[in-house]
């Protein structure tokens, strides 16, 4: 007799919903991803995938992808005050030397996530209106009518998540203070640019960051300045170049000679949500952002939605559906401290990236030495993690 496997749906076509179906369907799960857009696809620019989240994407087999898609960001990268003043090294391996820190524009992960899984996986133009469970069940409602039935529901969709509120009561995230500006710019701008670098310059309450994407053909940068007003919470909403160049008016020639070349930018406000008390209920579970919307100053929010993804993956793996109410408050308890634990890191490194320190000396000291944490965060691979946790609750009493 076939075992039966458990359907999963999952809501959210993003980083972190499309790597969790390609995670399921390699461990022989049946994976159905809807998403609320027209067509799949991704705004914004780039993102930093760190060696935590690259291992995986190794093991699923696309690695050549990244390799060829992602820009490699080499040990030359550096921490600068404003003015240009060196600090320290970026930490881009892990322990053991593996240098798998990679920058990467959005779409195109996205494009090659979604290319990975088979045809028929991704529903797009599904926006979801509605969910219910019962012992057996839970199903979806869609507003252009459709309806969908799984034994488990992965939402992954995003910081405002349609489903979050029927996990946990509805509260609106939190805004950091930080107006960030973002935009892309061709390298052969900026001729004599550093290749593969990742670097960060620090000032009084602002920063300004720039690595490559796009096999090293774009630079990504993004400027974090003080605003208490900032509402927008798109990566579309078009900037003000002059007002961006004006607020790194002085600083690094280097910093000042990038944003000349720039001619449009993005903005957003940057929010992030203190942890919810939980994650999961039934046949529900929160995935990446839906579960723990982080500040990007630690450079982990897709690293962390793949590693949620991951961890179902593996604990789904080989299942039957009646275990799936049991199952899943394994994968919070799996992965709740780990996450709570960036999310209030990636807080604190923003008060030392924007330099709220009285004695800066103090701030580039912890920069200095912050190379032994982000090893360890690189080092976690959160399928052994999973594993172990599996064959110590199967050695456990019932």
């Amino acid at each position: 007799m076939v075992q039966s496997l458990p359907r999963v749906v999952i809501v959210g076509g993003g980083i972190g919903g499309l790597f969790a179906a390609n995670a399921l369907i390699a461990r022989g799960i049946e994976v159905s991803v809807y998403e609320q857009a027209p067509a799949i696809g991704e705004i914004g620019a780039g993102v930093f995938l760190t060696p935590n989240s690259v291992r995986h994407l190794q093991r699923i087999g696309l690695e050549p992808a990244v390799e060829e898609w992602g820009a490699r960001v080499g040990r030359e990268s550096r921490y600068f005050r404003h003015d240009g003043a060196p600090i320290a090294p970026v930490q881009v391996t892990d322990s053991s030397g593996w240098n798998a820190t990679f920058g990467m524009h959005r779409a195109d992960l996205v494009d090659m996530l979604a290319n990975a899984l088979p045809a028929g996986t991704v529903r797009a133009g599904h926006r979801c209106s509605g969910f219910e469970q019962n012992g057996d069940a839970a199903r979806l409602t869609f507003a252009n009518g459709a309806s969908a039935e799984a034994d488990i529901v992965i939402a992954a969709d995003g910081i405002h998540s349609a489903l979050q509120r029927y996990v946990v009561e509805p509260t609106p995230p939190e805004y950091s203070g930080v107006r960030a500006y973002r935009g892309l710019i061709l390298r052969e701008k900026l001729p004599g640019w550093r290749e593969q670098v990742h670097q960060v310059w620090m000032g009084d309450g602002k920063h300004f960051m720039v690595y490559p994407v796009r096999s090293g053909r774009l630079l990504n940068y993004v400027g974090f300045v003080p605003d208490k007003n900032a509402k927008a919470e798109s990566w579309s909403a078009v900037g003000d170049r002059d007002e961006l160049a004006s607020s790194f008016s002085g600083w690094d020639p280097r910093v000042v000679r990038l944003l000349e070349a720039v001619e449009t930018c993005f903005w957003w406000g940057l929010y992030d949500r203190m942890p919810l008390q939980s994650w999961t209920k039934g046949r529900l579970a929160l995935l990446g952002d839906a579960a723990h919307a982080m500040l990007p100053h630690l450079g982990q929010g897709a690293n962390q939605a793949i590693e949620d993804g991951v961890a179902l993956s593996v604990l789904l793996e080989g299942r039957d559906p009646a275990e799936v109410p049991d199952i899943v408050p394994q994968y919070e308890k799996l992965r709740r401290a780990r996450t709570d634990m960036i999310q209030a890191e990636a807080r604190k490194n923003g008060l030392r990236y924007d330099s709220k320190y009285a004695n800066l000396d103090q701030r580039d000291r912890e920069i200095a030495n912050s190379g032994a944490f982000r090893r360890s965060l690189f080092d976690y691979d959160v399928e052994k993690v999973a594993m172990a946790h599996l064959s110590e609750d199967r050695r456990s009493p019932d």
